[in-house]
């Protein structure tokens, strides 16, 4: 997942706290971006025949640790109707490039299913769907995104169509409301070096590493991210704006040091140049993929800022005239296949029970976020102003 997605440069393109313990597999990951054997995993779609035109387990992705993994639970796409007709999409972010690998996917197994669809920045599709809505002028049917705070904006606009609970359901409350539902989730976690840290060594709060004298000019961060950005509109969400202030101010008198992205952030550490630092979980994994040896592992905090999950979702857009096969698309987002497409290639969280992830992860029911309404992450503006006062950016 592309965290730093929604960076400005990005063009437009139409067409309950686990024991700390290793969570990286030695035995290696599997690539994000590749197929699967013929594993025959799923089975074929019992709705209509069409399974001959792609194998399902092409939704896995491959490698040491994913060819071990049994079946998984939740529903399968061939418990839910066919796809048929055309559906429009705002593809948002960085990882629409996989949401429409994705897509083609399902094309091929439903031959009735057409697409089309825009990618961009996931905020500036936000409120491009809100500006269409009020104009009675909606141009797509379907919003997928690579945060929750752009589907809040659409909703508090009131420009996303209700989701039944009998889509929603399969997923935990604090991942989903009435107006969309998460698909993929992304836990913020520390990467440590295990050759110079131990995971004891890990403060159980993103509030302590400033005071504390391993991580004294030996940490890094990635504030230009979308990500980091977010973590730090959580904090200031939970703690105020005065705290966060001089926790930056204190990280930045440890010497912490700034790296372009949060992968660069968890190579580093792999590579004992800095002996930690903050990072969305599947950096750490990605590293981990390709160098199996690496002396490299994840902590999480429990309950603070740093222990945020975020997710990206799906949404309905008000005033789609095909509401019925746009509810069974988000369907088959929840679906086995789908599931376990995003937790394979890109090592992200299932948010649908029955699908494990993947690199011996803890399990989101393990893991001990802060309460906070996601749909709030969207409010980025003091945050930008406080990253920018405090010269961290």
């Amino acid at each position: 997942m592309q965290e730093n997605s929604d960076r400005t440069s990005e063009r437009s393109e139409t067409t309950h706290r686990p024991t700390r313990r290793k969570v990286l597999a030695a035995t290696g990951l599997a690539s994000a971006g590749s197929l699967a054997g013929c594993f025959g995993l799923f089975g074929g779609n019992g709705n209509n025949g069409s399974s001959s035109d792609v194998n399902i387990a092409d939704f896995r992705g491959s490698g040491p640790l994913v060819s071990s993994r049994g079946d998984p639970g939740g529903t399968s796409i061939s418990e839910l109707p066919d796809l048929e007709g055309e559906l429009s999409f705002y593809l948002g972010g960085g990882e629409g490039g996989l949401y429409l690998d994705l897509i083609r996917l399902f094309e091929q197994v439903y031959p009735d299913f057409t697409f089309s669809h825009t990618r961009a920045p996931s905020s500036q599709l936000s409120s491009r769907i809100v500006e269409e809505v009020d104009a009675n002028a909606s141009q797509a049917d379907v919003f997928i995104a690579v945060d929750a705070g752009s589907l809040g904006n659409v909703a508090d606009a009131g420009a996303a169509a209700s989701l039944p609970s009998s889509v929603t359901d399969s997923v935990p409350s604090q991942f989903t409301t009435g107006d969309w539902v998460g698909i993929a989730g992304r836990a913020r976690a520390v990467p440590y070096n295990t050759t110079q840290l131990s995971a004891s060594d890990i403060p159980d709060t993103v509030q302590a590493f400033p005071n504390t004298d391993a991580f004294q000019n030996n940490m890094g961060w990635a504030p230009s991210y979308g990500a980091f950005q977010s973590f730090i509109t959580a904090m200031r969400l939970i703690r105020g704006k005065s705290e966060t202030r001089q926790w930056l101010n204190d990280m930045q008198a440890a010497e912490v040091l700034e790296f372009g992205s949060e992968f660069e952030v968890s190579n580093q550490v792999a590579n004992g140049e800095i002996v930690s630092g903050f990072a969305n979980h599947y950096y750490a994994l990605r590293v981990q993929s390709q160098r199996q040896d690496a002396p490299l592992d994840l902590a999480f905090t429990s309950g603070d800022a740093g222990a945020l999950i975020n997710v990206s979702g799906a949404q309905i857009i008000s005033g789609t005239q095909k509401q019925d096969l746009a509810e069974n698309f988000v369907r088959h987002l929840l679906s086995s296949e789908a599931q376990e497409f995003f937790a394979t290639r890109t090592f992200a969280y299932p948010t649908v029970s029955g699908i494990n992830p993947v690199g011996g992860l803890p399990s989101i029911d393990e893991l001990n976020p802060p309460d906070i309404d996601l749909a709030e992450l969207s409010d980025t503006g003091p945050t930008l102003d406080l990253l920018t006062e405090t010269g961290v950016l």
